[in-house]
This record gives C-alpha cells, sequence and structure tokens, in this order.
C-alpha cells in the first residue's frame, strides 16, 4: 500500500494517463496560447490554437517519464526567463554538495515562480531539483494540479479544518518530507504557509514544527530532527513583482475594512500573471548550512533563517526609490546613501499608474522591505 499517494508527485506508472489526460484538456491549450503566440488575436487565435495543439501533443507524445517531462519544461521556463526578464543570476549554489539532498526553505512571493526558480537554478548548476511543496487550493483546477504533481510536486493539506484530521495530515506530510531526505531528494518549501504579499518575509515557526514532526517517531527532539533534514535558507529577489498591483488593492482593501473575497480561479489568475507579467533582474541567493546550535527552538532557528533570507535579498533601484519616499514622509528611518533614484523612481510611477493612494502606499512598502529589513540586521 502506498501511504503517500493522496500527497505525493505523480510517478513514472501513472505518467502515460495524467499525459492523456492533459492532452485532451482545451484550457492547456488556451493557456499555452497565450505565452507562446500573446499577439494572435481574432480567427489568428484559433489558428494557433491549432498550431500549439497539433506542437504539443507532438513534443508530449514523445516523453516516456517524469525526468522527460521535467527536461520539457525547463525548455519553457528558459523561455520565460528570457521572455519577462532582464538578467537571472544564481548566487552560492557551488558550495552545497550534489550527492546530498537538502530541504531549500525560501520565502514566497509568488506561487508558481518561486519553487521553479529554485529548482532552475538547481537545474543550471548541475544539481538534482527537489520536490516542491504546494497548498491544496491550488488543486481546485485539476489541469494545474496534474501539471504541478508531474512536476514533482507534493501536497499540504491546507483547507482540513477538524484539528485531529489537520494534525493527521501534518503527521503524513512531516513523514513524506523526511522519507524524501532520506531517499535523497530534496525538498522546496515555503517559509511561511501562502505568499508575503505585504513584502515582509518572516518564517513561521508552525512550518519548522511540522517538519520536525516525523523525528518523534524516533523519539527526537526538535533540534536533531531538524538537523538530519539539513534546512537551508533560500532568498528570492525580483525586481518587479508582476502581481504587486494585485496585492496592494488586496491589502489596502483588507486595511480599510473592506471584505476580500477570492474570485473563481484567482490562485489561477495569479500564477499566469506572475509567468507572464514583466519581472525584471532576478536573483536567487542560496544562503549557508545552519550552525548546530541555532537548532535549540524553533524560534532561535526561524531567526536564523529570517536573517540569512534577509542578508541573500538583491536590492534594485525601484527598492531604493519606495524607501525613499516612505522615508520623505517619516515613515522610516531613511538611509545614508540611495542609489539610481531617477530610475527607481520612473519604474515605480510605472507600477502605480493611476492606482488611488491608499493602493500606491501599499505598493511602496511593498518594494522598501528589502532595504528596511536589511536596517534590521
Amino acid at each position: 500500500m502506498d501511504e503517500f499517494a493522496d500527497i505525493r508527485p505523480y510517478n513514472d506508472t501513472e505518467f502515460p494517463i495524467i499525459i492523456e489526460r492533459l492532452l485532451a484538456e482545451p484550457d492547456l491549450v488556451k493557456g499555452l496560447t497565450y505565452f507562446m503566440r500573446p499577439r494572435w488575436k481574432g480567427p489568428l487565435r484559433l489558428l494557433a490554437r491549432s498550431l500549439v495543439r497539433w506542437r504539443l501533443q507532438k513534443d508530449i507524445s514523445r516523453l516516456q517519464s517524469i525526468a522527460d517531462f521535467q527536461l520539457w519544461l525547463a525548455s519553457y521556463v528558459e523561455k520565460i526567463i528570457q521572455k519577462t526578464t532582464t538578467d537571472f543570476t544564481v548566487v552560492g549554489i557551488d558550495k552545497f554538495d550534489k550527492n546530498k539532498s537538502y530541504t531549500w526553505i525560501s520565502n514566497h512571493r509568488d506561487i508558481a515562480l518561486d519553487p521553479t526558480l529554485v529548482n532552475y537554478a538547481l537545474h543550471s548548476g548541475n544539481h538534482p531539483t527537489g520536490r516542491i511543496a504546494i497548498g491544496d487550493n491550488l488543486l481546485n483546477n485539476p489541469m494545474v494540479g496534474d501539471l504541478m504533481r508531474l512536476n514533482k510536486s507534493f501536497i499540504v493539506k491546507r483547507s482540513i479544518v477538524a484539528k485531529r484530521d489537520k494534525y493527521t495530515a501534518l503527521q503524513l506530510l512531516s513523514k513524506y518530507i523526511r522519507y524524501s531526505i532520506e531517499e535523497g531528494q530534496s525538498i522546496w518549501i515555503a517559509q511561511r504557509e501562502g505568499r508575503a504579499k505585504d513584502g515582509i518575509d518572516s518564517t513561521d515557526t508552525a512550518v519548522l514544527k511540522m517538519l520536525s514532526l516525523s523525528g518523534r517517531a524516533n523519539k527526537m527532539a526538535f533540534g536533531e530532527s531538524l538537523r538530519t533534514l539539513n534546512p537551508v535558507p533560500v532568498s528570492i529577489s525580483y525586481e518587479f513583482d508582476p502581481c504587486d498591483v494585485l496585492k496592494a488593492r488586496e491589502l489596502s482593501a483588507l486595511k480599510q475594512g473592506e471584505q476580500y473575497h477570492k474570485s473563481d480561479n484567482e490562485d489561477v489568475k495569479s500564477i499566469i500573471t506572475g509567468l507572464m507579467g514583466e519581472k525584471g533582474r532576478i536573483q536567487v541567493s542560496f544562503g549557508e548550512e545552519i550552525d548546530e546550535g541555532l537548532f535549540e527552538t524553533a524560534e532561535t532557528l526561524a531567526t536564523e533563517i529570517d536573517r540569512q533570507i534577509v542578508q541573500g535579498y538583491a536590492c534594485f533601484p525601484i527598492n531604493y526609490a519606495a524607501h525613499k519616499l516612505l522615508a520623505d514622509q517619516a515613515v522610516i528611518t531613511p538611509l545614508t546613501e540611495y542609489h539610481q533614484l531617477e530610475s527607481g523612481l520612473a519604474a515605480l510611477n510605472k507600477r502605480c499608474g493611476d492606482e488611488p493612494l491608499a493602493v500606491k502606499q501599499q505598493i511602496y512598502s511593498m518594494y522598501a522591505q528589502p532595504l528596511i529589513r536589511k536596517q534590521g540586521l
């Protein structure tokens, strides 16, 4: 019996069935058409869909395994990076053992891109890619769920309400993560549940305590249990967040006491916006293996993960511009020096457009956070 069948990624045995299901999915063709031929309208859009469907069937029918699928997907990730970024930099990956498995714990800004970029950085550096923790909210769209589970994603059951059932699910999740590490498979997991829409990245100790649950079966203390999972902080920096305005509108509404309800398929829309939107420069910075003395409690470990993630931030002109605007309002302490303010202000004004002042203020805060957090180190 496969005790992890309900949450684990798909395997090679399941691969042909899932591929057949995806090829019959019209939304997949529509999505790829938008990606590959965004300017084709009207009758040309219908022609583009036919061409994309033919190309998709031709490409995918040749794939025989999950590894084949990942290599095929990597070519699309490369195209996304080429089309939507001006530079992609990886820092600190060379110091890690390619034959060792790690728990990569990163900040979380984009639903799909964060783990995708970490895995792409690993792939580019000839390191094995990791299995990816995703929330079960993404399974509301079966196509997205199939694609992600083919791409080595496993499921975090966030929607369970009953305490006993939730704890049982967390135990199984923790057990699967430990099983993966012991099997030689690295893991990517966000430092907290959900994206840091306000730009304030902080590690939730509940995530660390979940990771430690599986060690209790062998009577491991928290620190020992976490050390065996080889956690390493990873910092992902986007010059521009394609979802910045969407996040700022939501946060602004909540601050003003308004109710915010997710629209149908909002997570899918955020995924597409994140993938296809302008991102400028991106940096993925791998931190250091954590000193043994910092595993004593979930709090000390979370503090160290936060420190390394903040230390790994890349700061761009837009970050300096946002910080300067807030400092001029006496909202935050000014820096002693600001870099490339003119280009940063131009970029920030472009991002804000004609949004209301409250939304603009939220955008300023989001982009200022990397520098605010660095000031606190």
